[in-house]
């Protein structure tokens, strides 16, 4: 039996025509943190939540006021909408996420859903930015914003899975590939995955003198919680 999942939805939202970010981090830290970059004084609005009765319970704390860790925000002006989690998600999770995003991408007209997915990438490789899109229509941008098509390779996670559902269903997908290095911390490719973003989402854009600051925010917060929640959902999960 799949995972049950709900969105709970606070705000009336508007992003007809706009984009979705995938800002769950299934491999890595790297989507979360630069999610929440992105986001960092740009006018986004928490308009929803996530949740499930497997997931553990934690509650986030920002500025003193309570929030689920799995949250939708949404920047009406730019018509972007990111969901954003503090949560490393299992793989029994993947697939009815990415579902859960493309079927809440729809319902709001999204003309396409951003994922991002980590990569040992070779040194002429780091030179260019790499992707992969579900459609024609999604790999046409892709040529579009001067990055490098992948053509074989492997994608796995929640990221994987949008890929395949979007290709079954005509949704525009993207994925970013983006460059790690196991012995390096997760806000360098975070700020590499934001500018490669800004190429594809048009308004979204990347303050550098802010961001490392803000990607080792996040990095440190998304990290914390990870610790907190490992005993809970590792007795949940088995």
């Amino acid at each position: 039996m799949a995972p049950k999942l709900w969105v709970k939805e606070t705000k009336p939202i508007s992003i007809e025509g706009g984009y979705l970010i995938d800002g769950f981090p299934s491999v890595g830290f790297t989507s979360a943190i630069a999610s929440e970059s992105l986001m960092h004084g740009n006018n986004y609005d928490l308009v929803g939540f996530v949740d499930s009765y497997d997931f553990p319970t934690v509650s986030i704390l920002k500025d003193g006021i309570p929030s689920y860790a799995t949250r939708i925000y949404v920047n009406p002006s730019l018509k972007v909408g990111v969901f954003s989690s503090f949560l490393t998600i299992n793989e029994p999770y993947h697939r009815t996420i990415a579902k859960m995003m493309l079927l809440w991408a729809k319902k709001h007209k999204c003309s396409l859903v951003v994922s991002s997915s980590p990569m040992n990438l070779t040194d002429s490789d780091k030179k260019q930015i790499i992707a992969a899109g579900s459609t024609t229509e999604a790999r046409e941008k892709i040529k579009q914003a001067g990055m490098m098509m992948l053509q074989n390779g492997t994608i796995p996670g929640i990221p994987g899975e949008l890929l395949n559902q979007g290709m079954l269903h005509g949704q525009n997908v993207i994925v970013i590939l983006v460059n790690v290095d196991d012995a390096g911390p997760d806000f360098g490719s975070s700020v590499d995955l934001c500018m490669a973003m800004s190429k594809i989402l048009p308004g979204v854009s990347c303050d550098l003198s802010m961001m490392r600051k803000q990607a080792e925010v996040a990095e440190k917060q998304i990290k914390e919680t990870e610790k907190e929640t490992r005993a809970l959902r590792d007795s949940m999960y088995g």
